[in-house]
């Protein structure tokens, strides 16, 4: 295609279409007609010039020029409490929902990563003597030491809003930084379970593994269980990278990118609730049992939500993506 006859064929059309967009509402029935055929018409363009003959400084100017129609043809649309509502009872757990292929094997996988660690740091004592010195590892593994001082060592209030903030930055992580082709999500999951693996290790050694369980399921089971989720989903948007099936790689990119932010803000809500459980229940006066099975009903609560209010909204086509007309538009594609 050349373009140089190419735009001189167009132009026209062009300056009149961005005539209409600066001429605002102030448009007769005929003129609003002219403005969908022209925005239409230029969108194809837009799509020519990509596949035929791809111009950096015309595509800039044909997307600006398309996104202003289209948002003029479309109008644009207030979020509601209703869209909130929505996203909490639709959105949110169906994508949860569609990525549990992904996110389940990641849990189990790390879990077992995780005991396996805390196998071999507790069956070997050189091992221990690489991580501290000796009156260090007794001074963390002691009662009152280290690893239950942690938990009451700062108010309830701004241990759990601090709490919050580093779990749901490492979850916001794991889901952005997945398109880098999964290597950084494998990273920061691994750390997770290194440390985990290490407390499972040292309280072990010490003969209170008891102890460490107790302080540390009431609210990591849902705590990791959003991490796996989120580690999950990164996971699958790097492999959309790899292989973005039928799809463009932009379009599959551009459609896991917008569940997995959306999957961001749901679990920040999830893991505030997780932060909750440590600041208050964990190194509270309530016997263990009783923390315990707080953390696992705020589990089955989150898998109960995921499955049936998630399965139900996944299996009635609901994606955990924006609604299409909240999306930019897919330009057609030249064969």
């Amino acid at each position: 295609m050349d373009l140089d006859v190419f735009v001189t064929a167009h132009r026209a059309e062009w300056e009149r279409l961005d005539a209409l967009l600066k001429r605002g509402r102030r448009l007769s029935g005929d003129e609003a007609d002219e403005l969908v055929a022209l925005y239409q018409r230029t969108a194809t363009h837009l799509s020519l010039i990509q596949s035929r003959a791809p111009d950096p400084l015309l595509t800039a100017r044909l997307t600006q020029l398309v996104a202003r129609a289209r948002a003029a043809v479309t109008g644009t649309r207030r979020a509601s409490w209703r869209d909130a509502v929505r996203f909490l009872t639709a959105g949110f757990p169906a994508a949860v929902y569609r990525t549990r292929h992904w996110w389940i094997p990641t849990a189990v996988l790390s879990t077992l990563l995780a005991a396996v660690i805390g196998w071999w740091i507790g069956t070997h004592p050189e091992v221990q003597a690489s991580i501290a010195a000796p009156q260090e590892l007794r001074e963390l593994t002691r009662p009152g030491g280290g690893y239950e001082a942690y938990y009451s060592s700062h108010p309830a209030t701004s241990f759990a809003a601090q709490v919050w903030t580093n779990n749901a930055q490492a979850a916001a992580m794991c889901l952005v930084l997945g398109a880098f082709l999964c290597v950084p999500v494998i990273w920061i999951l691994f750390l997770n379970m290194l440390n985990l693996g290490v407390g499972i290790g040292l309280m072990a050694s010490a003969g209170r593994l008891d102890t460490f369980l107790g302080l540390i399921l009431p609210h990591g089971l849902l705590e990791l269980t959003a991490v796996f989720v989120a580690a999950g989903t990164g996971l699958r948007l790097g492999w959309t990278v790899v292989d973005p099936g039928p799809r463009t790689r932009r379009a599959a990119l551009a459609q896991q990118g917008r569940a997995a932010i959306g999957m961001a803000i749901g679990l920040a809500l999830v893991l505030f609730v997780s932060g909750v459980i440590e600041g208050f229940v964990t190194p509270s006066g309530l016997p263990t049992w009783a923390r315990i099975a707080i953390g696992i009903a705020a589990e089955l609560a989150f898998l109960a939500y995921v499955y049936i209010l998630g399965g139900r909204a996944a299996r009635a086509g609901e994606q955990g993506d924006l609604d299409e007309s909240d999306r930019s538009a897919e330009l057609p594609t030249a064969a």
